[in-house]
């Protein structure tokens, strides 16, 4: 018998919770060419599902072998691993995640440095009394500008006060938001829960600051929000993380900074003429400062399952673990690369970091740091900076990057390489790729990425993360 017309024995298992996806566990015979197309008309016509009805439509299916996404073809699998065509392999499958399509790009005045976005089921309401209808987009831009857009790609709410390049924004409520920037200033915002649809330019709605909370030395590039607790974590470049909360009145009140009236820079300026502007604003100090890093820190992130747990990254190449409650370091992590972004990927225990060498890490915190090698895998694929991460609002294998070298890839923890590549929507005459600086997973509005070309793009697919 040819290779190609060899087969193999295989046997289909499935943990897809509706029932009506279950096939029968009887081993049989399929060639050992097809590949994971194939293999899923294999799925669908032992399901019955050949008709192009809505009940009976065929369902794409990718397939794993010890937990392992397929990629190639099941021959291609055996010559890899050694294995004879007598083997007897067992395939898991389950739905597909496709392919992200472009939906809408929504323009801005500047760069878009931090994306982030609200929807009804965001831990941001549910924590809350308040409810929203139609999902938002929080944007943070290099012209000193927060701005609230609906899906209609309209500004709703602009937030003024900063005075310099915004860094990192993050919801804390439909009513709250928080702010930071190269200012070194973190701002908390206020807002009304007003929801209109369709707004004039002249109609856009001014937020208020709530509170400035100062205490870091250099630009503060990234926050984190715990909703329980109603915490709020600052990334610097002092090399320094805040500790803050959501409610200014349990910080300690500060005065204003004084500035030297004899220097004359126009920088030294504007920061004099927006301390006059905000005077009459309350200002308060951190909760604590959590020092260690020799180097900026680049980002931060509550424990998904232990608000008093937290994690870092840093230019100095180390992830760190916070104890909250006493302030201290409790784990170092040194990788090769200064770190950019970090994710936790709670329901597997793993840490996913973006680096400058353009790869992502893997590790499990679990596994002592005394281990020689503390990395469970390298995902590679990006060409430049990985300056942002953020998971799949459903599917816990699955998560985005955004890089420098102008794409957001997808990426699923259980295949060696990238899923998918999403593209910036590039002029025509535009020969340079825009970076991307930000990406955020919404469950409603789909993969949401800003960066230098000062456009908000969205990406969809049917059913993408199911």
């Amino acid at each position: 018998m040819s290779e190609d017309k060899s087969q193999i024995k295989i046997k289909f298992f499935t943990k897809e919770e509706d029932e009506t996806l279950n096939v029968s566990e009887t081993p049989l015979f399929v060639p050992a060419s097809l590949k994971r197309y194939g293999l899923s008309e294999v799925v669908n016509h032992l399901l019955g599902r050949n008709a192009e009805s809505d009940d009976t439509k065929p369902i794409p299916f990718d397939f794993l072998i010890d937990g392992v996404l397929l990629r190639t073809s099941i021959q291609d699998y055996l010559t890899k691993n050694g294995l004879s065509s007598e083997a007897f392999l067992t395939l898991e499958y389950t739905r597909a995640v496709l392919p992200p399509s472009f939906l809408a790009s929504f323009n801005s005045d500047d760069w878009i440095s931090s994306i982030d976005s609200i929807n009804s089921q965001s831990r941001s309401v549910t924590s809350t009394n308040l409810n929203i209808t139609q999902p938002k987009i929080l944007s943070g831009s290099y012209d000193g500008i927060v701005r609230t857009y609906n899906m209609s790609g309209n500004v709703e709410k602009q937030y003024v006060g900063h005075s310099g390049p915004i860094r990192s924004v993050k919801w804390i409520s439909p009513t709250r938001v928080v702010s930071a920037g190269n200012d070194r200033q973190v701002r908390l915002w206020k807002t009304s829960n007003d929801e209109v649809l369709e707004k004039e330019d002249d109609d856009i709605e001014d937020g208020k600051t709530l509170a400035i909370l100062e205490g870091h030395k250099a630009p503060v590039v990234s926050l984190a929000v715990e909703y329980k607790s109603n915490r709020i974590l600052s990334a610097g470049y002092d090399n320094v993380i805040g500790l803050w909360s959501t409610n200014y009145k349990e910080m300690t009140a500060i005065k204003p900074l004084e500035y030297d009236l004899n220097v004359i820079s126009t920088a030294s300026k504007k920061r004099r003429k927006m301390a006059v502007q905000d005077s009459t604003i309350r200002r308060r100090s951190p909760l604590s400062l959590l020092e260690g890093h020799s180097q900026p820190v680049e980002d931060i992130i509550f424990d998904a399952n232990d608000a008093t747990v937290a994690y870092s990254v840093s230019q100095d190449h180390n992830i760190k673990t916070w104890d909250l409650v006493t302030s201290r370091c409790v784990d170092t992590r040194n990788t090769r690369y200064s770190l950019l972004s970090i994710l936790q990927l709670p329901s597997l225990h793993l840490l996913a970091s973006g680096s400058t060498a353009r790869h992502i890490n893997l590790h499990d915190p679990r596994v002592s740091s005394t281990t020689t090698d503390q990395t469970s895998a390298k995902l590679v694929g990006h060409t430049n900076f990985v300056v942002s991460l953020s998971a799949s609002p459903i599917n816990d294998h699955i998560f985005s990057s955004a890089s420098h070298d102008g794409t957001v890839k997808v990426w699923d923890v259980r295949a060696e390489k990238s899923l998918y590549t999403i593209t910036r929507e590039e002029n025509e005459n535009s020969k340079l790729k825009s970076k991307v600086f930000s990406v955020s997973w919404d469950r409603d509005i789909g993969i949401i990425s800003g960066g230098e070309d000062k456009k908000i793009q969205i990406n969809k697919g049917s059913d993408i993360t199911k």
